[in-house]
Formats: C-alpha cells, sequence, structure tokens
C-alpha cells in the first residue's frame, strides 16, 4: 500500500461517526442558547432524573468529545468557542431560555449527595453538634479520629461541638468518607456543571450568569426611579414623567394665581375663603363683639383648599396687615417647595 492511499483511508469518517456529527448540528442549530456542561461524578440514576426533570426546559445530549468539537466547528457562527471547554465528561446542552434562567435552572436541579474517599471537598466538611443517635461503640473512637469533637453522653454517641475535619481542597480519606456516610453527611452537590453558553452572539461564563436576581430588581427600580426624577428635575416630557410634570404644573399655576388675586373661576372657592379667614383674624383682635359683620356671625368659616390650610393657620394670631404680608409669604414657601422638590429629584 503506497503512503498516499495510507493517507486517504485514515482521512475517511465512518458513516456512523458522520450520521452522529450531523445529528448534533442539527442539534445545536435547533436552539438559542447552546452550552456545555460537566456531568462527571453524576450516577446514571440521576443523571436520567435531571434530564427529565429539564424537559421542555432544555434538553441534554451526551456523545463523543471529539465528535461534539467537530460539530461545533462545523456550525461555525460565534459556536464554536465552546469547544475549548470541551474536556473531561462533558455533554451538550440546548434551550430557548435565555442563558440567565438556564444557568438558575441547573443550580436549582443540583442535589446533595455523599463524597468518597479520594475525592477532594468542595468546601468546610463540618460535623454539627448533637446527638449523633449511635450507641456507645467504636463509632465514638473513629468520630475522634476524624477530628470530632465525640463522647458518650446519655447512652448515645454525641458530638459536643460543631466540628470542621476537612478543609475546602483537602482530599477526602476513607475513615472520614465512612464516618460521613454513617452520619448521613452529604457534602458535596451533584448535578450538570455550566461550563459555559453560547447565545445571541455572546460566550457567557457561568460567574456572569450567576446574578442575585432580588439585588439586580432593586438596581432597575432604582436606575428607573433616578431616570424619572432627572426627567422631572430637567422638565423632560416622557410618556412616564408627563402626568407628574403636569400636575407639578398646575399646582405652580394656582400657586401664583393665589398670591396675585386672579379672579378665576377655579380659584375663587381659595380667595373667598382666605379673605374670609383674614376678615376673621382681624375681627378676632379687636375687642368688639360687632367687630366680625353679622352675617358671618356664627356662619362656618368658607372650607379653603390644602393649599391654604397652612397659611390660614399662620395667619390666625397675626394682625390684618402681618396677615396680608404673610400671604403672600406663604405662597412664596408654596415655590419653594417645588424647589425643593426639584432638589429632591436631584
Amino acid at each position: 500500500m503506497s503512503e498516499s492511499e495510507s493517507v486517504r483511508r485514515t482521512e475517511v469518517i465512518p458513516q456512523w461517526k458522520q450520521d452522529e456529527v450531523d445529528e448534533l448540528v442539527d442539534f445545536i442549530e435547533g436552539y438559542s442558547s447552546v452550552g456545555i456542561v460537566g456531568v462527571a461524578g453524576i450516577p446514571s440514576k440521576q443523571l436520567q432524573n435531571m434530564r427529565r426533570g429539564l424537559h421542555g426546559k432544555a434538553e441534554v445530549r451526551m456523545s463523543r468529545n471529539t465528535l461534539v468539537t467537530r460539530a461545533l466547528e462545523q456550525v461555525d457562527e460565534g459556536v464554536e468557542d465552546l469547544t475549548e471547554f470541551v474536556a473531561g465528561q462533558v455533554a451538550l446542552i440546548g434551550t430557548n431560555d435565555n442563558p440567565f434562567g438556564l444557568f438558575k435552572e441547573l443550580e436549582a436541579s443540583k442535589t446533595p449527595a455523599p463524597i468518597n474517599a479520594g475525592e477532594v471537598a468542595p468546601n468546610d466538611i463540618v460535623i454539627p453538634e448533637g446527638d449523633t443517635g449511635v450507641d456507645p461503640g467504636p463509632f465514638v473512637g473513629e468520630l475522634q479520629q476524624v477530628g470530632a469533637s465525640a463522647r458518650i453522653m446519655d447512652g448515645s454517641i454525641t458530638v459536643t461541638e460543631d466540628s470542621t475535619v476537612l478543609s475546602e481542597g483537602e482530599v477526602v480519606s476513607e475513615e472520614l468518607s465512612n464516618v460521613l456516610s454513617e452520619l448521613g453527611i452529604e457534602p458535596k452537590e451533584v448535578g450538570l456543571d455550566l461550563k459555559s453558553v453560547y447565545s445571541e452572539g455572546v460566550l457567557f461564563a457561568p460567574e456572569e450568569l450567576a446574578i442575585d436576581i432580588d439585588e439586580y430588581r432593586a438596581d432597575i427600580q432604582s436606575a428607573v426611579s433616578a431616570a424619572t426624577n432627572l426627567s422631572v428635575n430637567a422638565v423632560y416630557p416622557t410618556t412616564q414623567t408627563a402626568p407628574t410634570l403636569l400636575s407639578k404644573a398646575a399646582g405652580e399655576a394656582k400657586a401664583l394665581g393665589l398670591h396675585a388675586a386672579i379672579e378665576n373661576e377655579e380659584l375663587m372657592p381659595d380667595l373667598v375663603a382666605r379673605a374670609d379667614a383674614q376678615l376673621r383674624a382681624l375681627a378676632a383682635h379687636i375687642d368688639d363683639e360687632e367687630a366680625l359683620p353679622e352675617e358671618l356671625r356664627g356662619a362656618a368659616a368658607p372650607a379653603a383648599s390644602t393649599e391654604e390650610e397652612d397659611a390660614d393657620d399662620a395667619q390666625a394670631d397675626e394682625e390684618a396687615e402681618a396677615d396680608t404680608e404673610e400671604a403672600a409669604d406663604d405662597d412664596d414657601e408654596d415655590d419653594d417647595e417645588g424647589d425643593g422638590l426639584g432638589m429632591m429629584f436631584g
């Protein structure tokens, strides 16, 4: 056999492999978001349960890494960037949900699991304080050997305080694995570990998808509030701020009309109420029962609008001339309130 014939033979891809690649390409192109998930350490039964739990939300597709890489490269369009994460025990995952929703779903699907000897502790392993429910015997020595504070109390083996028996990153010994199994402690989480996901031209890392939803919502609400305040303070009308701007303008226009004593159908009730309040305040300072006109004696004062009530209360103990001056001051205060509102929005 010539060398050229040997090369040609090695380049031929078996049909079953090409069919598998074609199916993987269809899988990748069939979803708006495609990612790589780690499946190492997941028992077959749990993996099947996870796949069923994701039904209707996402689909997991397992294949040989070389074929997955070939399919990603064949699709191209940016999704080939996922090839750098195709290593070890991994699988493809596809969804039409956004990457943030996919990450949240995968995290929620993780379940506690026992840890085996030789595995690396994913976090500090703690045996909690309390009665173990184990009868007195050699187990108390096993607990003490792995670093737990334990002794026999009230006819049972008891851990006397929370005991950190292994730090994150350390290797689990067979003795510790047996102790944890006896106590029913499952210190690790088993689930689909998202390595990366490609969606709408963007490659997302897991840490970019691990957002606090409540904090994110609060940030959005704060941004909306700040934008609304800026719009109102700058008198920049939008669909959202136009009602507030119109209400503010109407209030300022009314305050100006009252200050200038403009006779207007809408202002007349307030102007009459103000005049009546000034008249009654002046009469109250005169030591004469007939100081108040007869038609007003025993009659209730006209109801003033909310804008005028504070001003009328302030005028009650002032001289008529001072009352008039204070009425103007009160109107100025109304204007200041508008400025204060602007400062608040700022």
